[in-house]
């Protein structure tokens, strides 16, 4: 065999050897990556675990704080609105707020019914959540909501619920965010609408 046939075949095997110690390399990247993987989705099964247990606590909290007739039909009475607010935490907060007080005329206040087969009347607030919808529905609306009609306006606006009980879900979402403040049991305006009359 001639010199420059030599040297072609002794570059070739030492480029085949550097591509089989690559591969090795390669091939041992991917089993720690495989096994990292694999962790993240034991700890990602682990909270979507977790997160079904608090959901369901949750529910089962509820449903003893609702104990009225209207627990049957699904429909929680303005006091029960009020009862499961109050064990809402209030995220961020760093001082007691104080509860708002209502006369009595506000507590006789008419509570709009919740309407059966509501008719949807567009796709509005398909892919919004309760307070993007719930913001745009009390600008509209230039005044206070009641949850009831809140409820009855987001289906119209084609809004899907999922849990179990979506007044209460409205309420709690509401009285979480402060973008809203409660004005009477179970009726919420916008925070924003005093600031622009105040100017």
């Amino acid at each position: 065999m001639d010199r420059p046939s030599e040297n072609l075949l002794s570059r070739l095997e030492q480029s085949l050897r550097q591509s089989r110690a690559a591969r090795m390399h390669l091939a041992a990247r991917l089993r720690e990556l495989e096994a990292e993987a694999d962790s993240v989705r034991a700890e990602l099964a682990e909270m979507d675990t977790l997160a079904s247990q608090t959901e369901a606590a949750i529910y089962r909290l509820l449903s003893s704080v609702l104990a009225s007739g209207n627990l049957s039909l699904g429909l929680p009475s303005d006091a029960e609105l009020e009862v499961a607010m109050r064990q809402s935490p209030q995220p961020y907060q760093t001082q007691p707020v104080a509860r708002p007080t209502y006369t009595s005329a506000e507590r006789r206040q008419q509570i709009p019914t919740i309407r059966n087969n509501v008719e949807i009347l567009s796709d509005r607030f398909m892919d919004r959540t309760i307070p993007q919808a719930v913001t745009l529905l009390l600008r509209e609306e230039g005044a206070a909501l009641h949850v009831n009609e809140l409820y009855n306006r987001l289906l119209e606006g084609g809004f899907k619920f999922t849990g179990q009980n979506p007044t209460i879900s409205i309420a709690v979402s509401l009285n979480r965010n402060t973008r809203f403040r409660k004005v009477a049991p179970g009726t919420f305006d916008l925070v924003m609408r005093d600031a622009s009359k105040a100017s």
